[in-house]
C-alpha cells in the first residue's frame, strides 16, 4: 500500500487516480438562476466550457468556491465541494467522478476516448461522450481531467485505469497545498473575501475591502517576527522537502517577511503557489 507521500509523488511524477465522487453536482436548464447563485458572467460560457466560481454570502465573504460546466445551449452543471442546498436539481450520487491527474494523464486518456479527443480538449473545456463526460481541469496543479460516468459504471471505468495508482484525499491535499488552492472550512472559512482570497478576478464588479491576505508560510527554526499570521492549511511537501503552509497575514505582508503564527512559531511569507509559479503545467500538451 502505497503511503500519502508516495501517491502523491507518483501524481506529480506520471498520474495519479482520486475519488471525488462526494462533491455536489446540481444541474441548471437555462442561466438565469445560476447566474444569481455564483459570481461568473454566464453570457461568455461557451457550450463545452468550465469556469471556477465562487459563491458568496450577503456580506461578500466567500461561502464555497465551485465549478460551472455548460454541457450543452441549455444544460449547466454546478460542482462544489459539499453537498448542500445550492439551487437546481441536485444529482449528487448519479456519478462517479474519478479525477486522473498528472504529466501522464493525457496519454491514459487517450486509450479510452481516442487521442483526437484528448488533443482537442483545452484546458477549462469539457466533452460529452456516449457513456461519460470528461472535463480538462484539477487541483493538483499538473495535467488533469475529470470523467464521469454513471454510479453503476464506476466499477467498468476503474477497471480500465487499474494501472493508475489510487490515491488518497491526503495525497490530494498536499497537491492542492503546494499548489496554491484553498479548500472549503480552511481558508473558505465562511469568513474570507474574494480579495483577502486571492480570487477577485473572480468576482468582477464588485469591490471587496482586505482586512487580511492568504499567503504561502514557510516554518522556520527561530528568530524575530514582524506582524502574526494564522495557518488555515500545513504539511510536509513531498516535491520540496519542506513543510509549507497556507495562511492569512496582515494586507500590508510581503514575501520574505517573517511572522509569528499562533502557536509560537516562526515562519517566513512566501509567494503563491509553492509548486509551478507561472502555472503552465496544467495547460501543457497532453499527448
Amino acid at each position: 500500500m502505497m503511503t500519502s507521500a508516495e501517491q502523491h509523488l507518483a501524481t506529480r511524477r506520471a498520474a495519479g487516480l482520486f475519488d471525488f465522487s462526494f462533491m455536489g453536482l446540481y444541474e441548471f436548464t437555462g442561466a438565469r438562476e445560476l447566474q444569481r447563485l455564483q459570481t461568473r458572467d454566464l453570457a461568455t460560457l461557451e457550450a463545452g466550457q468550465a469556469a471556477y466560481t465562487l459563491l458568496l454570502k450577503d456580506d461578500g465573504a466567500v461561502l464555497i468556491d465551485a465549478t460551472v460546466w455548460r454541457i450543452d445551449a441549455q444544460r449547466y452543471w454546478l460542482f462544489t465541494g459539499t453537498r448542500a442546498a445550492h439551487g437546481g436539481r441536485d444529482r449528487s450520487g448519479e456519478h462517479a467522478i474519478l479525477a486522473l491527474q498528472g504529466p501522464d494523464s493525457g496519454r491514459i486518456l487517450a486509450r479510452l476516448i481516442g487521442e483526437k479527443t484528448v488533443r482537442g480538449l483545452r484546458y477549462f473545456h469539457t466533452v460529452e461522450l456516449e457513456d461519460m463526460v470528461v472535463g480538462r481541469l484539477g487541483f493538483s496543479g499538473e495535467l488533469g481531467y475529470e470523467l464521469l460516468v454513471p454510479a453503476a459504471r464506476e466499477g467498468t471505468l476503474r477497471d480500465k485505469l487499474k494501472d493508475v495508482p489510487a490515491c488518497s484525499f491526503d495525497a490530494a491535499d498536499t497537491l492542492r497545498i503546494e499548489s496554491g488552492h484553498v479548500l472549503f472550512d480552511r481558508e473558505l472559512d465562511g469568513r474570507a473575501n474574494p480579495r483577502e482570497l486571492g480570487l477577485e478576478r473572480f468576482a468582477p464588479g464588485r469591490a471587496f475591502e482586505a482586512r487580511r491576505r492568504l499567503v504561502g508560510l514557510e516554518p522556520l527554526a527561530g528568530g524575530d517576527a514582524k506582524g502574526r499570521a494564522r495557518v488555515t492549511s500545513e504539511c510536509d511537501s513531498p516535491t520540496l522537502g519542506r513543510r509549507i503552509a497556507l495562511g492569512f497575514a496582515a494586507p500590508e505582508a510581503c514575501s520574505g517577511d517573517r511572522v509569528a503564527l499562533d502557536d509560537g512559531r516562526i515562519a517566513r511569507v512566501a509567494p503563491l503557489p509553492f509548486y509551478d509559479p507561472q502555472r503552465r503545467r496544467p495547460r501543457d500538451n497532453p499527448l
